[in-house]
């Protein structure tokens, strides 16, 4: 197979997406298939073989981003030639949508669309000057034109197709969750980790890692470490990314007293200072409630952290109690006491630990290369 990918967001700009591409298009090279992808360029962003970088400008309240010009868009796609490739695959739903669906139209070429983000939930945060209830309308409106737009959809979790078969989508949407890239997941260095940031071998620690953006429910576990720390009073909560909730997090934690509780570690290197970060943390903890998959739960699985989260949207696919994991109830009492008899006996929790080993085995990247290269094959044929 040819794809020819397209995306609003790639690296070194970090977050879900710009891993499931990378993923995505490891597993398909492994396998012998090939593709380019289209996306921003970015400061520093190196050059790499079948990468065709468009430029852009920031965006307002949103500086890691880039908004492609849409010109420079248009002539990146056409200057690929159709002849090339079996289908179009877009992943975000902005301006690579429309230029991705344009050609693949022009050129008669099916095209698929993952949907990776559940935009309801995520627009209030960012344009807080208008009514949730109307950006969420406004959400639901274009992901239903969009996905109606394309050959076929793909959805992360079963939640995330239940969510667009409610905005009213009649395209196949398929469920594919993002693989795991297991190799880069089974080996760490914790103690090296605490030792670079100066954490004592005994602390108790926990970690979170991703985006620090307002949706993923941060403040929720500053409440929960506030209350743990009457029962530990060195717990140390390592936040690991950047994003734009960074600042009201710093103010909270200052407003609180918990300046010595918690750390920001910043954006961390995923092959060497990421696994470093899970393996550090006795727990690796998880309150969003709008992920469509939740793939750092996976990560800190396979490298045998045992995980307390919230089962909610797409994290249900992925936590089963027992299997690596605690579900926690929405409330800070009730997640804290899910979380307190970890920390107090640690052989309890690397044994739950191990267990996750196993059960995120079961998320390869092969496991998505199969079935979307199936889809792919589908769409081609029935092109």
């Amino acid at each position: 197979m040819r794809i020819l990918m397209v995306s609003d967001v790639y690296f070194p700009r970090v977050n879900g997406v710009s891993t499931s591409i990378q993923t995505l298009r490891q597993a398909l090279a492994a396998a012998g298939h090939t593709s380019v992808l289209v996306a921003p360029d970015y400061p520093g962003a190196a050059a790499e073989p079948d990468i065709v970088r468009v430029p852009g400008w920031a965006i307002p309240r949103d500086p890691e981003d880039r908004l492609m010009h849409p010109r420079a868009l248009a002539a990146a796609l056409e200057a690929q030639n159709p002849a090339d490739f079996d289908l179009i695959h877009i992943h975000t739903p902005f301006l690579a949508h429309r230029g991705g669906v344009r050609w693949a139209r022009r050129h008669h070429l099916p095209s698929v669309e993952t949907y990776h983000t559940l935009f309801e939930e995520y627009l209030h945060h960012y344009l807080p000057f208008l009514p949730k209830k109307w950006l969420a309308a406004l959400a639901r409106r274009i992901s239903r034109k969009e996905c109606e737009g394309v050959t076929a959809v793909i959805a992360p979790s079963s939640a995330m197709k239940q969510a667009l078969q409610r905005y009213g989508v009649t395209r196949p949407v398929h469920i594919i969750p993002t693989g795991l890239r297991l190799a880069d997941f089974a080996h760490c260095d914790g103690a090296a980790f605490r030792a670079r940031y100066s954490i004592a071998p005994d602390r108790p620690v926990i970690s979170y890692v991703g985006r620090v953006a307002f949706e993923k429910n941060l403040d929720f576990l500053l409440h929960v470490t506030d209350t743990l720390r009457h029962d530990f009073p060195d717990l140390l909560f390592v936040i690991a990314g950047e994003g734009p909730a960074r600042a009201s997090l710093e103010r909270a934690v200052a407003q609180r007293g918990l300046t010595d509780n918690v750390r920001f570690v910043g954006y961390l290197d995923r092959k060497t200072g990421l696994p470093g970060c899970y393996c550090a943390a006795d727990v690796f903890v998880f309150a969003s409630k709008t992920e469509t998959q939740g793939l750092v739960l996976l990560e800190a699985m396979a490298l045998g952290v045992p995980v307390v989260g919230l089962a909610e949207m797409g994290t249900k696919d992925v936590l089963q109690e027992g299997a690596g994991c605690r579900i926690a109830p929405d409330d800070v009492a009730g997640f804290a006491g899910v979380l307190r008899p970890l920390l107090a006996d640690r052989a309890a929790a690397r044994a739950l630990g191990a267990a996750g080993r196993d059960y995120a085995a079961g998320w390869s990247e092969t496991r998505m290369q199969d079935d979307i290269l199936r889809l792919y094959q589908a769409l081609v044929a029935s092109a």
